[in-house]
């Protein structure tokens, strides 16, 4: 009796290590099997097509993701609500490779259902093979500081865009017959509940699930669908602490993770942080049950906030 309990608890716990090693290195090892023992390695251009449209192009990742774009030789439509600091992107794309052609189109997401309009009557002539859906809202606060407004925003900019955006560019690929690539760009916050910040944690949680129901229904029409979660980045949305706005080895610079996920979008993968020290965060994060981590997060976030810069 005792050794047959002794067996069927080995090989649960076996199977539990398995189910985790495959989830935590089914990516890593893709993308060492394509970088270092594969004999070809398309160019990002060969692989999907020669434009782009990039949401929340104006600052942070959406910006360095565009730039990174520019830099394979892909066409760029910028999208975002502040035409001067998308003029300035535009220019600085112009600055890094001459011959790659911008285009602005000005969204603010949360106008509601005219936004979408404006973007496909924008970008009705090019044949956009890439979307990436990085535009996105958030900072943490308790619950009850979000007003009626906030909230809807948050919701519109998170959770509507990418929504009415990936079903919108899916149908035009499919009709298009374009075998190109959808990124949704999410957070690791969507791993567990967040308090302290709620609103975005679980929006970024529907995005990772719609976005990998989608990866499903668009790989019959040879459309790649990627999730991009990355962890913390330098960038305006983690302002509100200092110690993060820092950097480090585990926080990167936008313009380094923006290399880091378009090398990572050229390789093909469907669902990944975009940087080498995000994979090997969220392995050890993992290991733990998500109750745990949401006690962590709540820790985290809730002490992130420097004194002078909560309101």
């Amino acid at each position: 009796m005792f050794c047959a309990l002794s067996t069927f608890l080995v090989s649960i716990g076996l199977y539990a290590l398995g189910s985790y090693l495959y989830e935590q290195l089914r990516t890593p090892y893709k993308l060492m099997k394509l970088r270092y023992f594969s004999d070809t390695r398309p160019t990002l251009k060969e692989r999907y097509g020669d434009w782009a449209a990039v949401t929340g192009a104006s600052d942070g990742i959406g910006k360095e993701y565009a730039k990174a774009l520019a830099r394979q030789n892909i066409n760029v439509v910028l999208i975002a609500r502040n035409e001067e600091k998308l003029q300035a992107v535009a220019k600085e794309i112009a600055e890094i490779v001459p011959k790659v052609q911008t285009k602005i189109v000005i969204a603010d997401f949360t106008k509601g259902s005219q936004v979408y309009e404006h973007i496909e009557k924008e970008t009705a002539t090019i044949p956009i093979s890439i979307l990436v859906n990085n535009v996105g809202i958030g900072t943490p606060a308790p619950i009850l500081k979000w007003t009626q407004e906030a909230t809807k925003n948050i919701i519109d900019t998170n959770v509507v865009a990418v929504s009415q955006l990936s079903r919108i560019f899916f149908q035009r690929m499919k009709e298009s017959k374009i075998k190109g690539a959808i990124v949704n760009v999410s957070s690791g916050t969507e791993l567990q509940p967040l308090p302290y910040g709620a609103y975005y944690a679980a929006s970024k949680a529907y995005n990772r699930s719609f976005t990998l129901a989608l990866y499903h229904e668009a790989k019959p029409y040879g459309i790649h669908v990627q999730l991009l979660s990355p962890n913390f980045v330098v960038t305006k949305i983690n302002s509100y602490s200092r110690k993060i706005m820092k950097g480090g080895l585990f926080i990167p610079s936008a313009s380094a993770y923006g290399q880091s996920a378009v090398d990572q979008l050229r390789d093909g993968v469907e669902e990944t942080p975009g940087y080498l020290w995000h994979h090997v965060q969220n392995a050890v994060a993992t290991a733990f049950t998500w109750r745990v981590r949401t006690y962590a997060a709540m820790r985290i976030f809730n002490k992130a906030k420097d004194k002078k810069r909560q309101s």
